[in-house]
């Protein structure tokens, strides 16, 4: 059977296939495959209702998927938080790729948080502070999808290690594409150096992984590259992949 074979079949039960049944027998047949041809299963199966999200760390994500699927939507978190240099990231993806970039606001602005819930919520409840600026505008702006891409790696960190190439997002009722689950940092490097992907400059400055900058430090060499995510709060996740 080929890529093109299941595509096919998936297509003409969609009528009465449950969305989980397709994650479970796709999750089988494209452990393994490359990237790209994950890719293309995902767009022949869910087309326009598949999105792909993106922190602007860099645009490797966007560089696979719109090589598949031209003008796809890729939804970027504003936090109100972001470095300059994030935000910098974004608008170059922009003008760069055949993407359509969509902001996604929290409910509230920084101030109106900080009015209603006190300042530095990020260094007394950052989990709180994750779910408003990131998790709970993020389950928003997916509920139009059937399905979206994201570009967490098993070799991350431990609580990403058992991530599968396509899985049921349950806390949001869709299907979740994982194209580089199985990815190295080595692959990664050698992907954004042999295709010229645009990365965020933060990364040459010591920032292999990038967040909010408030919860973001550098990080010295030798170092786990998440290290510098929420350092010393004993949080090593916002919440959008758990």
């Amino acid at each position: 059977m080929t890529l093109v074979d299941i595509e096919v079949g998936l297509r003409r039960q969609r009528g009465t296939l449950d969305l989980q049944d397709i994650v479970e027998s796709a999750a089988a047949f494209l452990e393994g495959a490359q990237a790209r041809d994950i890719i293309r299963w995902a767009a022949a199966t869910f087309g326009d209702r598949l999105c792909l999200t993106s922190s602007m760390s860099d645009a490797l994500l966007i560089d696979l998927v719109s090589r598949v699927k031209p003008g796809v939507d890729v939804l970027f978190i504003d936090t109100g938080y972001h470095f300059a240099e994030t935000i910098g990231t974004r608008d170059a993806v922009r003008q760069v790729y055949d993407v359509n970039v969509i902001d996604v606001s929290p409910s509230r602005t920084v101030e109106e948080q900080e009015r209603d819930l006190g300042p530095r919520l990020f260094g007394r409840n950052p989990d709180l502070c994750c779910y408003l600026r990131k998790v709970e505008p993020l389950n928003r702006a997916l509920e139009p999808y059937l399905a979206w891409v994201s570009g967490i790696r098993r070799d991350e960190s431990p609580t990403r290690a058992g991530t599968k190439v396509v899985e049921w997002d349950a806390k949001r009722q869709m299907v979740k594409v994982n194209p580089i689950a199985a990815w190295t940092q080595e692959d990664v490097d050698n992907y954004i150096s042999d295709n010229g992907v645009l990365i965020n400059p933060l990364h040459y400055d010591g920032y292999p992984s990038i967040g909010c900058a408030p919860c973001t430090r550098q990080v010295a060499e030798g170092e786990d590259p998440r290290s510098g995510r929420w350092a010393g709060l004993g949080k090593v996740e916002c919440g959008i992949h758990l």
